[in-house]
């Protein structure tokens, strides 16, 4: 005798009758109600043993799905928890872009592990969005990836916004003892702190209180950092400025771009939590976290497309780290004039820059401050200061990147002027 599956239409649902469906109090009131919105409603019985079978449910589209759950002992459980498996804390996993799959690959493998004290309760995840030059509607990274592992697609949610109410009773009726975050994307609000008693948990691409925001990563390199590193810290209601559980360091050589940089750090984020996991399900883990240090705090605003400009005023340096900075999305621009044999101008090129590297020699200021040669298969480009960029990589506009040779093989005797 158990709960099986029914699709219910919640947002037209008051919060009263929502809890008590969840409850399984009023029961009549509410199934006669829920079938008024549902698109099909399979027949329920009450169970009629000592056990009791906790529903448990996930938003999907416009409504909710329920299924039945593992049954769990009333001494154990309220009826509008859920709970994976009766020794197990249930944590819900928070993230969005292709790296945070590499810490929910690590929370599925140590959740998997024989004696495992948690198991991945439901995976919250930015909603369904138009991919693949906008050709077609594709979930998140995170939420494709789950599906590929086998992870029901009733516990993968997708709310616009983390504050949402219908989302809120969701997480609710989970009932979470630790939430953990990895590039999630949405801002938490305190009703969501609330939820989990052993708190949220996030990890972040910078050695906090360094770099607080949306772009750690892409700031540091484009500051031309020689370290980073990695934070574990709690969130709090103000921008990663929660206590810090542990971190971990990284030397930056001055080739590796952003999207290289961001996977080896939330590869190393995962080590770091699996490591801390057991102090954080006992609750430990709050008594030793460190308050950071608001005096050495910076920020690491979100990038625009505006930014990815190139200006050859600039030192060839700053130039190089902008590029390693921006890979990637929203890369980096450039305009180049085309002049023929007589040094015409023909037509303007845009170009994007993939790859760079700082010129070793210092070039002269005599001569043509503005012309581009080719040399040693890079585009050498006259910067400020009297330095030059060696341009590896580039791409036209709707084309594939080559390399600097090809590209200039392609002008066919023409030359560039940098703009």
């Amino acid at each position: 005798m158990c709960l099986t599956t029914i699709a219910v239409v919640a947002r037209d649902l008051s919060p009263p009758l929502f809890s008590a469906c969840l409850a399984g109090v009023e029961t009549t009131v509410a199934m006669a109600a829920l079938q008024t919105r549902s698109r099909s409603i399979s027949r329920w019985s009450p169970p009629m043993d000592v056990t009791t079978t906790t529903p448990a449910f996930a938003v999907e589209g416009a409504g909710l799905l329920w299924r039945q759950s593992t049954a769990v002992s009333p001494s154990t459980s309220s009826s509008s928890s859920y709970a994976p498996t009766a020794k197990k804390k249930p944590l819900v996993f928070l993230g969005s872009p292709k790296v945070s799959a590499i810490v929910l690959d690590a929370l599925f493998k140590a959740s998997s592990s024989p004696g495992s004290p948690f198991e991945v309760a439901a995976i919250v995840t930015q909603p369904p969005a138009r991919r693949d030059r906008g050709k077609r509607i594709l979930p998140s990274p995170v939420a494709q990836y789950a599906l590929d592992r086998g992870f029901s697609p009733e516990l993968i949610l997708t709310p616009e916004r983390a504050g949402e109410d219908s989302f809120l009773y969701t997480l609710r009726a989970l009932n979470p003892d630790i939430c953990i975050t990895a590039a999630y994307g949405n801002i938490l609000p305190s009703k969501f702190l609330k939820i989990p008693p052993l708190g949220t948990v996030n990890i972040h691409p910078s050695l906090l209180p360094l770099y607080r925001g949306a772009a750690p990563v892409q700031r540091a390199i484009q500051d031309g950092v020689q370290e980073t590193g990695v934070s574990l810290a709690f969130t709090v209601r103000a921008l990663d400025a929660g206590p810090v559980i542990a971190s971990k360091r990284r030397e930056v050589d001055d080739r590796i771009k952003a999207p290289d940089l961001l996977d080896l750090l939330f590869s190393e984020g995962s080590k770091l939590l699996i490591r801390e996991l057991p102090s954080l399900l006992d609750g430990s883990a709050q008594a030793k976290a460190k308050p950071q240090d608001e005096t050495k705090a910076t920020l690491a605003p979100k990038i625009t497309p505006e930014e990815s400009w190139l200006c050859f005023n600039e030192e060839a340096v700053a130039l190089h780290n902008k590029v390693r900075a921006f890979a990637g999305w929203p890369g980096t621009r450039a305009k180049f004039a085309v002049m023929d044999k007589e040094n015409v101008q023909q037509n303007v090129l845009e170009l994007k820059v993939i790859t760079t590297r700082v010129c070793s020699e210092i070039r002269s200021e005599v001569g043509e401050v503005d012309g581009v040669s080719c040399a040693k298969g890079a585009l050498i480009v006259p910067c400020g200061g009297g330095t030059a960029l060696e341009v590896l990589e580039v791409q036209l506009p709707g084309k594939k990147v080559v390399n600097a040779a090809a590209f200039w093989n392609g002008l066919r005797g023409q030359t560039l002027k940098r703009l």
